[in-house]
C-alpha cells in the first residue's frame, strides 16, 4: 500500500492525539462535557478527591439535582469527599439562602429540612428571601429559631458565605449547578443525558484524577 503524506500525517496525529489525551477522558470531549480550572485549585480536604457541588436554593435545576445527588453520595469512594457550595451570583436573596444553608447547618438542621427548603421555595412558592420570612416558615418545623437566628447573623456563617463567593470566582462559575472535581476539572455536561449525565461525567472525572495521581 502506497502511503501519501497526507495519510501519514493522519495517521501520526492520531497517534500523538491517543497519547496524550487521558485515558479516562478519551470518551469525553473537552469544552462539551468538561472545561480545565486554570490554575488548578487546592482542596480544603487534603488526601481525598474533593468534589464541589455549587448550587443554590433559588435554583430549579438545583432542587432537581438534589435527590440524585443525595443518592449519589454515598456510593463514592472512600477517598471522594463531596462538599456544596452555595452560590450567591451578587443577589442579596440567594445570599440569604446561602446563610439560611450555612446556618441550618450549624444548628444541626441541614439534612432534615434540606430538600424541605428546596420543596417550599419551588413547589410551595414560598418567597424565603428574607430573614423574617425563613423564621416564619421554620418556627413550625422543630427548630430553635433562637439557636437558628443566631446562627444565621453570626461572623462564622457570614465568613462561609464569603469562602462561598470567593471559590465562585476562582472556579470561573457563572451558572448553577455546577460540579467540580480536585479543583482541576468542571463538568460542563453540554452532551449529558439530563442531569444524571452530569454525574456520570464527574465519575470518569472523579477516575481521571486517580489515575494522574497514580501516574505521578
Amino acid at each position: 500500500m502506497i502511503l501519501s503524506r497526507r495519510h501519514f500525517s493522519q495517521i501520526l496525529l492520531g497517534v500523538i492525539t491517543a497519547s496524550v489525551v487521558p485515558p479516562t477522558l478519551a470518551n469525553l470531549v473537552e469544552g462539551q462535557d468538561w472545561r480545565s480550572i486554570s490554575p488548578p485549585q487546592p482542596s480544603d480536604t487534603p488526601n481525598k478527591i474533593e468534589v464541589l457541588e455549587f448550587f443554590s436554593y433559588g435554583c430549579p435545576h438545583c432542587s432537581t439535582l438534589n435527590p440524585l445527588i443525595k443518592s449519589w453520595e454515598p456510593r463514592l469512594a472512600e477517598d471522594v469527599v463531596l462538599r456544596r457550595v452555595p452560590v450567591t451570583f451578587g443577589r442579596q436573596a440567594w445570599a440569604n439562602l446561602a446563610r439560611l444553608y450555612y446556618a441550618l447547618e450549624s444548628t444541626g438542621d441541614l439534612s432534615r429540612l434540606d430538600q424541605d427548603v428546596f420543596d417550599a421555595l419551588h413547589e410551595q412558592r414560598a418567597k424565603l428571601y428574607t430573614e423574617p420570612a425563613i423564621i416564619e416558615w421554620l418556627s413550625g418545623r422543630d427548630v430553635d429559631t433562637k439557636a437558628f437566628t443566631d446562627a444565621f447573623n453570626s461572623f462564622d456563617v457570614q465568613t462561609k458565605v464569603g469562602r462561598s463567593d470567593y471559590l465562585v470566582g476562582r472556579y470561573q462559575i457563572d451558572a448553577v449547578p455546577t460540579i467540580a472535581v480536585a479543583g482541576r476539572y468542571v463538568v460542563l455536561g453540554n452532551r449529558a443525558k439530563g442531569l444524571p449525565g452530569l454525574l456520570e461525567i464527574a465519575d470518569q472525572l472523579i477516575e481521571q484524577v486517580r489515575n494522574e495521581a497514580a501516574a505521578s
